[in-house]
């Protein structure tokens, strides 16, 4: 699991004083750079290196996040498959959970816009980071 700690910003707020719901991609999209950097470790962009594309990505807000508490985000592989992982995501304030979340990741070859087979020695990596299978973006991890 990686855990990041993010501290809010004052145009993060919304009009009822929350953090509002759109800042979440931001912050779920930093907690996967560790993971994008098991692919890429310098996170060059280039179509010839990057090889990893976003499928889909769900939010569920349970609880309010606010201005003057800093955001723990934690993020773990829920799910490994032969194209595609599945990245699990948690965003507390002063212990509680407030917003799960999960992100299918593909891996993709943008010159040929096809999906390609992950490597062994990338799964290797994303098994060390695997959640308990009682863990998903429904449960805490």
């Amino acid at each position: 699991m990686f855990i990041i700690t993010v501290s809010p910003r004052f145009g993060d707020i919304d009009g009822l004083g929350h953090i509002n719901n759109t800042v979440l991609a931001g912050w779920f999209e930093l907690g996967r750079n560790p993971i994008f950097r098991f692919f890429e470790p310098d996170l060059n962009l280039s179509h010839d290196r990057w090889t990893l594309i976003m499928a889909h990505t769900d939010y569920d807000f349970v609880g309010e996040l606010f201005f003057q508490y800093d955001v723990e985000i934690r993020t773990a592989i829920s799910r490994i498959g032969s194209k595609s992982f599945t990245v699990c995501h948690e965003a507390r304030q002063e212990g509680r959970i407030c917003v799960k979340g999960s992100a299918v990741v593909v891996h993709y070859d943008f010159i040929r816009k096809a999906t390609t087979p992950i490597p062994e020695d990338k799964k290797k990596l994303l098994a060390e980071h695997l959640a308990a299978p009682e863990q998903s973006a429904t449960t805490p991890i």
